[in-house]
């Protein structure tokens, strides 16, 4: 009879206090971690060897954009100051460190698997710190060849402005830290290896999931950085400091200003109404769902569901542009009315008038969404038991019957979730489709948040204005997500976080 061995002291196997070969592998991942994540981050950019370099430019942009460290730097390498290829070895230097970033993060993630995997993946990271060594000479190289060319003369001095950037010593401490941390980790491992290479399935399917957490973090976590501009009194090119430091003072302009106040009332009203209408509609793709699942023939639910699946794929432009060959004034509608029905005056620019601009975004938005959201749904009603239908049958079911009582009951909880989702999301309704149906008749019913920080922030130079903006909308999104979730746990007795 087999029995769970448990420990003398009484704690289990997950309560085992860490090992010291498993403290410096965390020291060593940690290490590995931190770099990883300042490549995004601009003020420790050891790629920005002169002040004409962007200081929002980070080393990610240094080394993948060419334009945009040499941007301000047209006139010095259009009269030969400066060499092109001196930013070359700038760029080069820059990809050498993030692929010996990438290398040691690689080890990282392998040194989850067991002993015989841990021996190799402990020596990436001291391959890549290695490489950010070699890079960050390259990067040192490119410094002095643009030193060098300032040197020559006073005008290329104040054109160039060479500077050594602080970031070549804190990559090349952390270059150090890895590959020590690293070393310290392989020398402490125990000397018993495995036949293969093997990792446990809770690591492997960590891994899977860890590019969706990394490009969440850049997307949705990394831009929480820039909140930093709703303090300062910033303008677009303009450098953030303590002079420009103005506390809460467009948090405050915000509310004080009675013509801001009454725009924001405003886009607000167009955003709730058009997020409610999309809540109001939620339940069109669940029943499209079901409609095509009691479709027998298989080629027919085939070339539906295509057909509905391409539109989600068509940019907001082009979706624009074909409502313009319908609906413009000589579209085909007003073509049709003129030369087939010779209705005389047919030229109305449906697109330009500001009547039911509501129901025609909601139109749009459910002719190209519809399909792409039902794809959830047909998922779901694959994954219902068959069985429950074969007993319904039994029973005398008919095809409704069972739609009301095994599919809608079946797909409830997915689509709950989706519709906390929504709710959650009521004030992220999307900029591309308004931007391109805007015009300046509807301009005043079309424009919702997303737009209206767009409007202020990059039309008008608002950049602090559209931040503060920016941040009460995730604030008050993050609200409504709690709220929704405590009243579906009052509800259901069930919680999506």
């Amino acid at each position: 009879m087999e029995t769970n061995a448990v420990p003398r002291n009484g704690r289990s196997a997950a309560a085992q206090p860490l090992s010291g070969s498993q403290i410096r592998l965390w020291i060593a991942r940690i290490v590995i971690t931190v770099t990883g994540l300042l490549v995004f981050f601009p003020s420790v950019n050891p790629g920005r060897i002169t002040y004409m370099i962007n200081n929002n430019a980070s080393l990610f942009t240094v080394a993948t954009s060419y334009a945009t460290i040499t941007n301000t730097l047209a006139y010095p390498l259009r009269r030969g100051m400066v060499e092109a290829w001196n930013f070359y070895v700038l760029m080069g230097g820059s990809a050498v460190v993030i692929l010996g970033i990438l290398l040691s993060c690689a080890g990282a993630c392998m040194s989850l698997g067991n002993n015989r995997m841990k021996r190799t993946a402990l020596k990436l990271p001291m391959i890549g710190a290695v490489g950010m060594g070699v890079g960050l000479g390259l990067i040192y190289w490119a410094y002095t060849l643009v030193n060098t060319a300032a040197q020559a003369s006073e005008s290329a001095m104040n054109r160039l402005q060479p500077c050594m950037p602080s970031g070549i010593y804190t990559y090349a401490a952390l270059a150090v830290l890895i590959f020590v941390s690293s070393l310290v980790a392989y020398t402490g491992l125990p000397r018993e290896k495995e036949e293969k290479m093997a990792m446990e399935e809770k690591f492997r399917l960590f891994l899977m999931f860890l590019p969706v957490l990394l490009l969440t973090f850049v997307f949705c976590y990394l831009p929480i950085y820039g909140w930093r501009f709703a303090f300062f009194d910033y303008k677009v090119g303009d450098t953030l400091s303590m002079s420009s430091f103005v506390g809460l003072k467009w948090f405050t302009y915000l509310f004080q200003n009675s013509a801001t106040l009454s725009d924001l009332l405003r886009v607000m009203r167009n955003t709730l109404i058009m997020s409610g209408l999309g809540i109001a509609t939620s339940w069109l793709p669940i029943a499209f769902a079901v409609l095509l699942a009691e479709v027998r023939s298989t080629r027919f639910q085939r070339v539906v569901q295509t057909l509905t699946t391409i539109p989600n794929f068509i940019s907001w432009v082009l979706v624009y542009a074909i409502a313009f060959a319908i609906f413009s004034t000589d579209g085909f509608i007003n073509s049709f009315l003129r030369n087939v029905m010779h209705v005389a005056g047919a030229n109305t620019d449906y697109l330009a008038s500001a009547d039911f601009t509501w129901i025609k975004m909601l139109l749009w938005g459910t002719w190209k969404g519809l399909g792409w959201s039902a794809i959830v749904y047909i998922a779901g009603i694959a994954g219902i038991d068959q069985q429950l239908y074969e007993a319904a049958k039994v029973d005398g079911a008919n095809r409704y019957q069972c739609i009301r009582h095994i599919t809608i009951p079946g797909l409830m909880p997915t689509y709950m979730v989706m519709l906390l989702m929504s709710v959650a999301g009521m004030l992220s309704n999307g900029m591309e489709q308004y931007l391109v149906f805007e015009n300046a008749i509807n301009h005043n019913v079309i424009e919702v948040l997303d737009l209206y920080v767009y409007n202020i922030g990059i039309k008008a130079g608002l950049i602090p204005l559209s931040t503060v903006v920016g941040v009460f909308k995730s604030l008050i999104g993050v609200t409504l997500l709690f709220g929704a979730n405590g009243i579906s746990k009052l509800v259901r007795g069930e919680s999506i976080i």
